[in-house]
């Protein structure tokens, strides 16, 4: 009877000086699911590790975030991964944009071919109006966005040639992800795009079946080692690729106030220094990615402005359509926003 009496005492002082203690005890799971459809080594994988690894430390254990890389929560098929998240299979995320605009339409103003023409660009519309409505638009979807991190501008490399112009894409086969809009950039600059998982397109490389990819430079095409496939690089800033990290709605809403604080700061932190990393060297005066990929033979053409509009031309028709599915008043948010940061 005593110890009972004292272990009921123990908790009530706990309580006191704990609320938290308590509730999570009582309600919180013993671990919950992170999904990134990268591997952990990638600056973007690292970036979903190190959250979790905040929130774990500062909560004192209380939160224990699992991070399931390389897509293994959706076996393998990304564009699953916003579904997953809001049925609560995962109840963090740290996600592209990309792979979520087939479900969530207005986050293809990221996808906008030669929309954005710099980081600054692209920080206006996310810390402004753009970025609050979209995050609403996944809150009422049952998601909330904690942070923005980055995987980075989609640059094309190839091994037949230097790509200087649209007509240089012509007969071109690029590999790219399966969103609708990517296909439709490319056939507009006359490339022909060839959908298929990172492995396959490695084998398509080396035996010649495509020519040529689009990814981000210190993100995927550096750690990859692209040079091993290909010969020319080009700095076109397509199309940028935001992060961001996520948790249902639901699993937020289970935490404690306090604990609700430590995820937010958590996320911010760990979404900048994410963004951070995957930003070195691409930013002048330190250009030292580019300098790397010329290191290991690679012939890196960068486009100016002038250059950029002519591929903006070109791929007018993509403009146009997707517009329309994004939402006109969106997309012209989003270009006050980068008119105003430039």
């Amino acid at each position: 009877m005593f110890k009972r009496m004292s272990v009921v005492f123990v908790v009530a002082l706990l309580a006191l000086v704990s609320p938290s203690f308590v509730f999570a005890g009582s309600k919180y799971k013993k671990e919950y699911k992170m999904s990134v459809v990268v591997g952990p080594k990638l600056p973007w994988g690292a970036g979903a590790t190190h959250f979790a690894d905040l929130v774990r430390e500062r909560t004192d254990g209380r939160i224990n975030i699992k991070v399931y890389t390389s897509s293994s929560l959706m076996a393998g098929k990304q564009t699953n991964e916003f579904l997953i998240h809001r049925q609560g299979v995962a109840e963090f995320c740290f996600a592209s944009t990309i792979n979520w605009s087939t479900t969530i339409k207005p986050l293809n103003v990221f996808n906008l071919p030669f929309f954005f023409p710099d980081y600054k660009a692209l920080d206006a519309v996310i810390q402004g109006e753009v970025g609050k409505e979209l995050g609403e638009e996944l809150k009422s979807k049952g998601v909330t966005v904690l942070a923005w991190g980055e995987n980075g501008f989609r640059e094309i490399t190839n091994s037949k040639r230097a790509i200087t112009q649209p007509q240089d894409l012509e007969g071109m086969k690029v590999r790219v992800v399966g969103t609708p809009i990517f296909i439709d950039t490319m056939k507009a600059l006359g490339a022909n795009p060839v959908n298929m998982n990172w492995g396959d397109a490695q084998v398509a490389f080396q035996q010649g079946v495509v020519d040529g990819q689009e990814n981000p430079v210190v993100a995927i095409e550096i750690p990859v080692k692209i040079w091993q496939f290909h010969k020319y690089a080009t700095i076109w800033r397509y199309v940028i690729d935001p992060l961001m990290l996520t948790v249902n709605n639901k699993t937020m809403a289970s935490f404690t106030p306090e604990d609700q604080e430590i995820i937010r700061q958590a996320a911010i932190e760990a979404a900048e220094q994410q963004r951070g990393i995957v930003r070195k060297g691409l930013i002048a005066p330190d250009l030292s990615a580019l300098e790397t990929l010329r290191a290991n033979g690679m012939e890196v053409t960068e486009l100016d402005n002038a250059a950029r509009a002519e591929f903006r031309a070109k791929t007018a028709s993509v403009y146009d359509k997707w517009t329309k599915v994004i939402g006109e008043d969106l997309v012209n948010k989003a270009a006050a926003a980068i008119d105003a940061a430039n």
